[in-house]
């Protein structure tokens, strides 16, 4: 991306393989409708490292091909790359959708190569695990894209009742692994221990609050690129509590990669499109802008 709205399939140079690095012949990359919706649109915040020219994406998969010295007996794991920052004349955020990466070895995470391009996924259900770990399971999950989906499923997972999943989108309410997914306006519950939103609505999170029972958690599980303000007295009365789960840490990658494996875990039907990495530049805005697309692949094989 050379700047908000603008992007290109271009060739650039990368760092030299170090002893400790392998490189890593990617074959499919995700779009993320979060981090990289904001880069897009332009309204992403001054993180560490933000700045055009950039390489985005930290949803990739492939096969090591080359490695330094210290790394040479893992050539040809198939592995998760959750971004590299290896590019000389761009920079990395989150850099992973490229044909090539070379990153350090701790970063590449052994995978099924089976999942194929579900393995893309890793990044997005480390997130969601990382959400509900730390508190009670929720009772309402608000959003059902993909992000909100993984959470359903793990909740259901660890044994806790399957959550209400809200969603205002007519054509996401469909797709319930063994849950129920609902408009809000027909649910008029208001005792909800535990809901987590990732929705990244921050207008409407006094509404959310509205829903809590009395010492309820409300867990803001998606980003917010808009200042987050409520009411006080509604929450005063619920005793509200609010938490923020930020990205998931390597711990959570390591979890959720055992569910995959013990098939604890299904990734079936999240991924609704696959284009060839050439067709970035209409791929891009379709992940974006098309409600009927939960997740958007890039498939890399053909790109040399």
């Amino acid at each position: 991306m050379d700047a908000p709205g603008t992007l290109s399939m271009r060739k650039t140079a990368l760092n030299a393989l170090g002893s400790g690095d392998v490189q890593v012949e990617i074959q499919f990359s995700g779009i993320s409708t979060g981090t990289e919706k904001l880069l897009w649109t332009g309204q992403m915040p001054d993180f560490p490292g933000m700045g055009y020219p950039l390489v985005p994406g930290y949803e990739s998969v492939g096969r090591i091909v080359d490695a330094g010295a210290d790394s040479r007996a893992r050539i040809g794991e198939w592995v998760f790359v959750p971004g590299a920052s290896c590019y000389r004349d761009a920079r990395g955020l989150f850099g992973g959708s490229a044909r090539t990466l070379i990153v350090a070895s701790a970063r590449a995470l052994p995978v099924s190569e089976k999942l194929a391009e579900a393995g893309i996924l890793y990044a997005l259900a480390a997130t969601a695990l990382h959400a509900i770990s730390h508190g009670d399971a929720p009772e309402l999950v608000i959003g059902h894209g993909v992000l909100g989906r993984l959470i359903a499923r793990l909740t259901i997972a660890s044994g806790a009742p399957a959550p209400v999943v809200w969603d205002t989108s007519r054509s996401r309410q469909d797709g319930g692994a063994g849950y129920t997914v609902i408009h809000p306006d027909d649910d008029d519950r208001h005792d909800y221990a535990t809901i987590c939103d990732v929705s990244g609505d921050a207008g409407s999170i006094e509404r959310f609050i509205a829903r809590l029972a009395k010492g309820g958690e409300l867990v803001l599980a998606g980003f917010y690129n808009q200042p987050i303000s409520f009411a006080f007295p509604p929450a005063f009365q619920r005793e509200a509590r609010l938490r923020i789960a930020a990205e998931w840490e390597p711990r959570d990658l390591a979890s959720i990669n055992m569910m995959i494996e013990s098939e604890a875990l299904d990734l079936a039907g999240l991924i609704t499109s696959i284009e060839p990495a050439t067709d970035a530049e209409t791929a891009y805005p379709q992940a974006f802008e098309n409600p009927e697309c939960l997740k958007m692949v890039l498939d890399w094989r053909d790109c040399e």
